[in-house]
């Protein structure tokens, strides 16, 4: 495929995207929290996540410029805030504003993580170092990723009690810090599970697809809209079996293993974002 008709695939196929995502902004009209059965544990460290109780008639709440998922559970209003890899030990702020427009700033303080190192070594050297074809094709999919992350839908509740996405062995855990052929990368952003290529893979929770693509790095990927911001990845896979703007229940087959893109064999990466923010999917296990 040549350049100019990659650019105009992923053009057509971006704005699919933007129209589902605006759809969904503007079919919106529910509660700005969500009644939960169950809230994450609170970890106060880079890539954990703050349980903070609010006034209890927030409609808004922002960090780090991002919205926040405000969910209501056993009566009380809490803030649920994902917290990044790159932030710093120390006090953190967070904005809210209830009903009648009034802004408060609240706070949380975090405290240092040391996440292990992992080294991996990459046959192909372009999934390292690569070329500048590659590059217009990464950054066109990273745009597109980033747009799918950036989804906010009140039409769903979101879940923190989430089935496994497959029957494996982890991997390769979340934060560890990677070295490809030697060279340093950006963090282990996911959980990665071990298992034999064609096993199916599942929908942890109920959600809406907002995503789905061959790309360069993560291979065939799918991006599940959970809710308010509560959003899960899954990536290398062999085959994707559902298509963007379909509903799934939990459960529900959604692909099947493989060791497509960056990979050194056959496993799911899956990841779990909160505000636009790459957390420890182990938060969210049932199990």
């Amino acid at each position: 495929m040549s350049k100019h008709a990659f650019l105009l695939s992923r053009i057509r196929h971006c704005a699919k995207i933007t129209l589902l995502l605006y759809m969904t902004v503007s079919a919106s009209i529910a509660s700005a929290d969500a009644t939960v059965t169950r809230l994450p544990p609170s970890l106060l460290v880079p890539g954990g996540v703050a349980i903070v109780p609010t006034a209890g008639n927030v409609v808004k709440a922002q960090y780090r410029g991002e919205r926040v998922l405000l969910a209501r559970f056993e009566g009380q209003q809490y803030a649920v805030i994902g917290i990044p890899l790159s932030a710093q030990p120390g006090p953190q702020t967070f904005t809210i504003s209830d009903d009648t427009g009034k802004r408060e700033t609240l706070g949380f303080s975090i405290a240092d993580k040391a996440y292990t190192e992992q080294r991996l070594t990459i046959k192909n050297q372009r999934q390292v170092n690569p070329n500048q074809e590659d590059m217009v094709r990464i950054q066109a999919e990273s745009a597109e990723m980033k747009q799918a992350f950036q989804s906010w839908n009140e039409e769903l509740t979101p879940t923190f009690s989430m089935l496994p996405p497959v029957d494996g062995i982890r991997s390769s855990s979340f934060g560890h810090k990677r070295f490809f052929n030697g060279e340093p990368r950006a963090p282990h952003s996911g959980m990665d599970i071990a298992a034999d290529e064609g096993t199916p893979i599942v929908a942890p929770a109920a959600g809406r697809i907002v995503a789905t693509g061959n790309y360069f790095f993560n291979g065939n990927t799918i991006i599940l809209d959970h809710g308010h911001g509560l959003i899960s990845l899954y990536c290398h896979m062999n085959t994707i079996d559902v298509e963007v703007g379909r509903h799934v229940i939990a459960g529900e087959q959604i692909g099947r293993v493989g060791q497509t893109g960056r990979v050194t064999g056959p496993h799911l990466h899956w990841s779990v974002n909160l505000n636009n923010t790459r957390i420890d999917p182990a938060f969210f296990l049932s199990q």
